[in-house]
């Protein structure tokens, strides 16, 4: 049987369960799902997500209420889940959980990650980068000590113009600017580092996110924004990738991905 693991920003674990998505979760036969902007605190999960579809959640909540937050609903136990990346700012806002699952065979690790969004200003464009600078060497230092992962989550960054619709206007936007797009070259080129959904796919108008102005998703005006961002020993085992686009469960799409192991 093949590693199924999924990524959806929920914009509200609230939300995204009233339009759905508990009963697509039992249909969807993932092994790991990451999940991005739970908007919830512990108290709001306790007895109705800390298991979704028979997987266990592990969490990461914001202080803040009804902001951020991220989990990983895994099938297997993990050895360890870690939770946050050791730096305040970003800690506060619940961006980052890591489970994983490591034997004689091998150190795995699966993570759901939430980037910051700039799209509100100056400031939190500002946050964002100081972000990029945190993640970054976190990692490369994963990797250099011979940990497979595979980050999955809502990274807030298109890539490449194939990866927006309309990327001539989106150039000084957030999401697509020439800074971002340069760090995500950096992580895959010199980090190294796989975008396991483009191994696969290469087709344009391939996108996870759309905006509520406008006809977006009607006209299908898309970003691609959510990624699974593997090391290439686990990268090299994907098989089959699937954005969900038959229901909507928030403004993001969830995002399927294959891998040829078991945990």
């Amino acid at each position: 049987m093949p590693f199924r693991l999924v990524t959806l920003n929920l914009n509200g674990i609230r939300s995204a369960a009233n339009k759905g998505l508990l009963a697509w979760a039992e249909t969807v036969g993932a092994d790991c799902m990451g999940v991005q902007e739970v908007k919830a605190q512990a108290a709001d999960v306790a007895g109705r997500f800390e298991v979704l579809a028979g997987m266990q959640g592990h969490f990461h909540f914001a202080e803040k209420k009804g902001y951020s937050g991220v989990g990983l609903y895994a099938r297997k136990k993990p050895s360890e889940v870690i939770v946050g990346l050791g730096h305040a700012e970003f800690d506060a806002e619940g961006r980052y959980v890591e489970a994983r699952f490591d034997n004689a065979r091998r150190r795995l690790s699966i993570i759901s990650c939430y980037f910051p969004s700039g799209s509100s200003g100056e400031e939190r464009q500002a946050a964002k980068f100081r972000f990029l600078d945190v993640v970054y060497p976190h990692l490369v230092a994963l990797k250099a000590e011979g940990r497979e992962f595979i980050l999955v989550g809502d990274v807030n960054i298109a890539h490449k113009e194939i990866d927006l619709k309309n990327w001539k206007g989106n150039q000084k936007n957030s999401g697509f600017l020439p800074e971002e797009r340069a760090w995500m070259t950096r992580l895959l080129e010199e980090a190294g580092l796989v975008d396991v959904f483009r191994t696969l796919n290469p087709h344009p108008e391939q996108y996870t996110w759309w905006s509520n102005r406008g006809q977006a998703w009607a006209k299908n005006v898309g970003w691609r924004l959510d990624y699974h961002l593997a090391t290439p020993g686990i990268a090299a085992k994907a098989r089959r990738e699937h954005i969900y686009l038959e229901q909507r469960f928030s403004d993001h799409a969830p995002l399927v991905i294959d891998y040829d192991f078991t945990l």
